[in-house]
């Protein structure tokens, strides 16, 4: 299977698309959800715990639907209910076709949204708000591809809105054309029930319209394709400016006591024909207006075919009657004869007294609706002040602007209490509709103020919308008080209204709506309206505001943490790069460190947390000082590793039954030593590093594979040594420069990415970060990815010197000649008197202390010159303080106060103590003040 479907005829890397192909509207879906990095295996779906049990769409549908299980029974059938929001409200079924939803999380209050869980047949209706039919290899989950799902919408007949979905799910080999038209007729049956609930009034009307209509239509269903055809199961889409015309233009009908049509011209050659049919029922009387489509030649813009039958034939579909039995028919003058078949959706249905008000209460119903499910789809300010804006135009206003207070965009706390005129404001958002996308500005960006007595500062200081006339004609005149965009208005007098944004006790900014001209001026119920639109959005922005103040926290924790420059060897060159997962977000728990060693050696980690955000930030940061502190003790790879092992396993007695963060975690540690060309190391479930040698091919070294870090327990930790020419490139890295996906997918072929990118790089390590890089998927790397390069190199030969002794007195002597004859020969004789010091010192403790076996002396020549002692012994020297009368015990603290630094580390037989040294020719050395010296020996007290 492909990481997403590909179109028909297809052959993507040398294998076959799916059989049957996969549809365009499949096709986008599966891309959309590769994109939101959903897991294939195992969707991770939120729940809604807040579920209305007794709701009028599950009372609605419960009857409904337990007979549409009745009439399966022996069939493993699983039917389950989703509202329009894409939450699983009930389930009916089959028991062990119920258990396998329990198995993939398809619980009442999930959310089985394609933002979730990918291409499904509930996200595809209410995606394209029509019937819709999944087929086994098109699901996205794979624990679902031995299903056929079908589903299809509900709708409230009054207005056609979707108040759900019904999605009923089969085994593929038992899938049967006949199922969705069963499924269908349920879903119509649902539909019926919401209008019994509905008011008594409407549903007497309602009854009324369903008498005087005949209601027809076939659908067909093609196993093969998914492919799902029905006459007149869904209107053409319309924009919103004509949804809103076409309802103002049907209260119009309802509430005329003449007309009976009307014809509203649509974009792309399209016209509108609304025709009214009078109601009458008891004392209710009122109209049904149905609207239908044809191009501007009069020809059915929908037209007719025929939909293809299991075994292949095509079967006509069936055209209902334009013309329903007992309804009111107007005369052949007043309404234009229908030009073919034509097929009639449902408007409005309302009484002439309260048809108006019923619209409008409807459309206010409509946009709360609306503005509940697009309202802050994303953590960004100003994205959010735009979906409020784009949500408002033109069904409340023909214009909308948004101003936020200058500290709240920068993610600081809001001021306490109103605002008074004069604060600090930004217009981040200025929306008039799509005709105005590339001509207006308004003042996006800018700095805005609004002066005391202006509504805009009224509704500031009173935290209540208000309302007010708007006259560009004089604004233009006074530049000072040009508080409007006067330009997007044009001339005339405007209504507007000003709604706060308010949030938990703060006003963030507020909202300006505006209606060009006064025919519509704002009403009362138009204020509460957009206090509730502006309420909404407040608390997304507040939520905005907040996360990128964590957000800010955390990048400044995790750049802090980091290195922030590489240090500068001769040995070694290095290049690193980071990339989050989350370019926005930029904070994960991946690190790289280079640590310099005694011995010119250099450590080399990389390391990776799980998770990302403050918490990985935080952990990284801790584990990465760990991982310093012990590259101080000089320690062997594998004991590195054991110990920061031991470090995650540790658990606190106060947090009993907890699990560090860091536990999962992986690292490699390595050392280079440049003397002998070698490099050892060990890893920690990390991935092994590669390497290009000089004139090779780049491969990956054999490293034994430990455990992460906190499951140590399991086996020991093991490290490797291999020569590393000079010149070769050592590359290491995190597991997500070899991730397709949020799992590994094809590893094996990532890593041959990474080895081709290396071998074909250039010398510039920056150039090899960059083409390394470019290997990543082209969304971004769908893991942090943590990468460090270093190309290595040898010390020569003349500026290393290394002696062997015998372990007698006798050798201190030898060792002091020969170390003055070999600094006379580097040009470093300014360092004898220091240097016989320490190197006395030592060899005299290696004599004196360190077994039996010889003792060897190296002098490293490089920026700084370090002296190097080795004995058979693993005692640990130390310094300590030496009474007076005390004939010993000094020569580890004069080795102190004459070098740079100095300390010791082990090796598997034996252990070496170091002393380095800076020269600085250009400045004398300091007279060495005797008396201050001996003073620090005196006994205390």
């Amino acid at each position: 299977m492909e990481s997403y479907p590909t179109v028909p005829g297809s052959d993507r890397d040398g294998r076959r698309p799916p059989a049957g192909g996969v549809r365009p509207e499949i096709l986008a879906s599966w891309q959309r959800s590769q994109s939101l990095g959903i897991d294939r295996e195992r969707a991770d779906l939120p729940v809604e715990r807040d579920l209305d049990p007794d709701s009028r769409l599950i009372r609605a549908a419960a009857p409904v639907l337990t007979r549409l299980c009745e009439r399966f029974s022996g069939v493993p059938v699983t039917v389950a209910l989703a509202d329009s929001r894409a939450n699983i409200v009930e389930r009916w079924g089959d028991p062990a076709g119920l258990e396998l939803m329990d198995a993939a999380s398809l619980v009442p209050g999930a959310n089985v949204d394609e933002r979730f869980m990918g291409t499904s047949s509930v996200s595809m209706v209410l995606s394209t708000r029509a019937p819709f039919v999944v087929v086994g290899h098109e699901h996205f989950l794979h624990e679902l591809k031995e299903l056929t799902c079908m589903a299809a919408p509900v709708r409230d007949p009054v207005g056609g809105t979707v108040r759900g979905a019904v999605n009923l799910s089969v085994p593929r080999a038992l899938a049967d054309p006949r199922m969705a038209l069963v499924l269908q007729d349920a879903t119509e049956r649902i539909g019926e029930r919401l209008l019994e609930l509905s008011t008594a009034r409407e549903l007497e009307l309602m009854h009324s319209f369903h008498q005087a209509r005949e209601r027809g239509g076939h659908a067909e269903l093609d196993l093969g394709s998914g492919e799902l055809s029905r006459l007149a199961g869904t209107a053409p889409p319309l924009a919103a400016q004509e949804r809103l015309t076409l309802l103002e233009r049907a209260v119009d009908l309802i509430s005329s006591t003449g007309e009976t049509f009307a014809e509203v011209p649509l974009a792309g050659s399209r016209v509108a024909v609304l025709r009214r049919r009078e109601l009458h029922h008891g004392d209710a009387e009122g109209a049904a207006v149905e609207v239908s489509f044809r191009d501007a030649l009069g020809t059915d813009a929908l037209g007719t075919g025929t939909a293809a039958a299991p075994d292949g034939r095509h079967v006509p579909l069936l055209n209902r009657p334009t013309e329903a039995a007992g309804a009111n028919t107007p005369g052949p003058a007043a309404e234009p004869p229908a030009a073919g078949p034509a097929d009639a959706w449902l408007l409005l249905v309302g009484e002439p007294g309260v048809g108006r008000l019923a619209a409008e209460a409807r459309g206010r119903l409509s946009l709360r609706n609306e503005a509940g499910a697009r309202l802050g789809t994303t953590l960004d300010m100003r994205r959010t002040a735009e979906e409020l804006a784009e949500i408002a135009v033109p069904r409340f206003a023909d214009l909308v602007v948004v101003d936020l207070v200058e500290g709240v965009l920068a993610g600081e706390e809001p001021p306490p209490g109103r605002l008074r005129p004069g604060v600090a404001l930004r217009r981040v958002a200025v929306w008039a509709g799509e005709g105005s996308r590339d001509t207006m500005t308004g003042g996006v960006n800018e700095p805005s103020g609004f002066p005391a007595g202006t509504p805009q500062a009224r509704c500031l200081d009173t935290g209540r919308p208000v309302t007010d006339s708007v006259m560009t004609a004089a604004l233009a005149d006074d530049p000072g008080d040009r508080v409007h965009p006067v330009d997007l208005l044009g001339e005339g007098e405007h209504s507007y209204l000003a709604a706060p944004l308010s949030a938990r006790g703060s006003l963030l900014g507020l909202a300006g709506f505006y209606r060009r001209g006064r025919a519509k001026p704002y009403e009362q119920d138009d204020l509460t309206l957009a206090g509730e639109l502006a309420a909404r959005t407040a608390i997304s922005i507040d939520n905005a505001r907040r996360y990128r103040r964590e957000h800010h926290a955390s990048l400044t924790l995790q750049r802090s943490l980091l290195p922030h420059v590489l240090p500068r060897l001769s040995t070694v060159d290095l290049a690193s790069r980071y990339l989050p997962a989350d370019a926005r977000a930029g904070v994960g728990g991946d690190w790289f460190d280079a640590i310099p060693l005694s011995g010119m050696r250099v450590a080399l980690v990389v390391g990776d947390v799980p998770g990302n955000g403050l918490q990985a930030a935080a952990t990284m940061g801790r584990l990465r000082t760990a991982v310093r502190t012990l590259a101080g003790l000089d320690l062997l790879p594998e004991e590195v590793l054991a110990h920061l092992d031991d470090l995650v396993s540790r658990t606190p007695d106060d947090s009993a039954g907890e699990q560090d963060p860091a536990t999962g975690a992986t690292c490699l540690y390595a050392i280079y030593d440049p003397v002998s060309c070698r490099c050892t190391a060990a890893r920690a479930g990390h991935p092994p590093p590669a390497v290009l040698t000089p004139g090779g091919k780049a491969q990956l070294i054999g490293l034994p594979a430990g455990p992460p870090l906190g499951l140590g327990g399991l086996q020991p930790y093991e490290s490797a040594t291999v020569d590393l020419p000079p010149g070769s490139l050592l590359t290491m890295y995190t597991d997500g420069l070899l991730k397709e996906s949020r799992g590994y997918g094809d590893t094996d072929a990532r890593t041959g990415q990474l080895l081709a990118s290396l071998e074909h790089a250039g010398p510039a390590l920056e150039d090899i970060c960059d083409r390394v890089a470019d290997t990543l998927p082209p969304g971004g790397p769908h893991d942090d990815v943590a990468l460090l390069l270093a190309r290595v190199h040898a010390l020569p030969e003349e500026r290393v010197a290394c002696w062997e002794f015998p372990s007698e007195p006798s050798a201190v002597a030898r060792a002091r000649a020969l170390t003055r004859a070999q600094l006379a020969e580097w040009g470093m004789s300014e360092l004898d008197f220091n240097t016989g010091l320490v190197v006395s010192e030592l060899v005299t403790n290696a004599v004196r202390y360190g077994g039996q076996g010889p003792v060897s002396l190296r002098l490293l020549r490089d920026d700084s010159l370090i002296c190097e002692v080795s004995d058979r012994s693993n005692t640990s020297p130390r310094i300590r303080r030496a009474a007076t009368t005390e004939e010993g015990g000094r020569g580890l603290f004069l080795v102190a106060q004459y070098t740079k630094s100095w300390g010791a580390r082990y090796m598997p037989q034996g252990k070496t103590v170091w002393a380095e040294q800076i020269p600085q020719p250009e400045q004398p050395a300091p007279e060495t003040d005797e008396q201050a010296l001996l003073a620090m020996f005196d006994d205390p007290g």
